[in-house]
C-alpha cells in the first residue's frame, strides 16, 4: 500500500463499517429489505413515535440513512454524507432518550454511536482510499463542512423540536401523581 498511511486504510474501515450498517438501515426503512417494514410500516412507526406524516419521515430518514451510508462507504461528498447520517440519528436518539444510554434497555446508545462516528468522519474527511480523494476533492471542500451541520442541524432542530411538541401535547393538562402511592387511594 505504497503511498497509503494506516490512518487511510482506518477511514476506509470506518466509513465501510459504519457506512454499510446506515445503508441497511435505510434500505430496511424504504425498501423493507433485511427485515424491514418498508416505507408503509415505517410510516406507520414514523407517525406513532410523533413523525408526522409517518409515510414523508420514512422516506427522509431512509434516504438520510440509506443515502448517507452509501457515501460515507464510498468516501464521496463526505461531508453532506456525514452530516445528513448524524441528523438521522439525532431523531432516531430523540425517540429512545426516555429509555436512558443503554441500547439494552432501549436506549439511545447504538443511534448516538452512529451519529456520533458519522459526523466525526463528516469533520475528519474520508482519507486517501475514497471517491472525494479520487476526483480531487470536488465535493469534499473546507466550507462544505460548517453548511452541511448548519443546515442539518436546523432542519434536525426544527423537526425533532416538532415531534417533541407532539408526544408532549397529549400529556399537558393530565393530572400525574404527585406523592408515591397516591394511585393506591384512587383506585379504591
Amino acid at each position: 500500500m505504497k503511498g497509503f498511511e494506516r490512518r487511510d486504510l482506518g477511514l476506509l474501515l470506518l466509513r465501510m463499517g459504519v457506512g454499510g450498517v446506515l445503508a441497511a438501515h435505510g434500505t430496511q426503512k424504504l425498501f423493507g429489505w433485511f427485515g424491514g417494514h418498508g416505507i408503509e410500516g415505517t410510516g406507520q412507526f414514523m407517525e406513532s413515535v410523533g413523525y408526522e406524516p409517518g409515510k414523508a419521515s420514512a422516506r427522509t430518514a431512509g434516504l438520510a440513512e440509506a443515502g448517507g451510508g452509501t457515501l460515507l462507504a464510498l468516501g464521496l461528498a463526505t461531508p453532506a454524507a456525514g452530516a445528513a447520517a448524524a441528523g438521522a440519528m439525532a431523531g432516531a436518539s430523540a425517540v429512545h432518550t426516555p429509555n436512558g444510554f443503554f441500547n439494552a434497555e432501549g436506549g439511545y446508545e447504538y443511534a448516538a454511536t452512529l451519529g456520533l462516528t458519522a459526523a466525526g468522519l463528516a469533520v475528519t474527511g474520508p482519507g486517501r482510499l475514497s471517491l472525494d480523494h479520487a476526483l480531487g476533492h470536488a465535493a469534499n471542500r473546507g466550507w462544505m463542512i460548517p453548511t452541511a451541520f448548519a443546515a442539518t442541524g436546523l432542519v434536525t432542530a426544527l423537526v425533532v423540536g416538532a415531534r417533541n411538541r407532539r408526544v408532549r401535547k397529549p400529556k399537558e393538562g393530565e393530572q400525574g401523581v404527585l406523592f408515591e402511592g397516591e394511585e393506591e387511594l384512587y383506585s379504591e
